[in-house]
């Protein structure tokens, strides 16, 4: 049996991590290109197709396409990599955060500028299951 990293049990937290890194190498290439005009020219064109250039899997190619958002980053996604997707589609940082959290755009500025989530009941997932 494989013991786990002891940041496994952080809630609502995927750790980006050299295993992540190896998972996502191909789905934060396909992100990171289209930090260039040409690249999203070409994804805008034919999005599947673009996306047929990266050895992606299949899973983490709907999520690409489907701008599945927290998936993408629980298949390997670095945020600042998945972020140019987000670009691409409209949506700034700002926007991606409120997205990722379900509390939106404002509510995730607010958040943030009162001092980001607090800690009581976050420290570990099992403060989040149900009694």
């Amino acid at each position: 049996m494989t013991k786990g990293k002891p940041y496994d049990d952080i809630p609502g937290t995927i750790i980006f991590d050299s295993d992540q890194a190896a998972r996502g190498y191909a789905l934060n290439q396909f992100c990171i290109s289209l930090r260039l005009q040409a690249n999203r020219d070409a994804y805008a064109a034919d999005p599947e197709g673009y996306i047929d250039k990266f050895s992606m899997s299949a899973e983490q190619r709907e999520a690409a396409l489907g701008q599945q958002w927290n998936r993408l980053l629980e298949l390997g996604g670095n945020i600042y990599y998945t972020s140019k997707l987000a670009a691409f589609h409209g949506i700034n940082f700002q926007e991606l955060a409120g997205l990722m959290t379900g509390k939106g755009s404002v509510a995730y500025r607010e958040m943030m500028i009162s001092g980001g989530r607090p800690i009581e009941g976050n420290r570990y997932q099992s403060e989040w299951e149900e009694d």
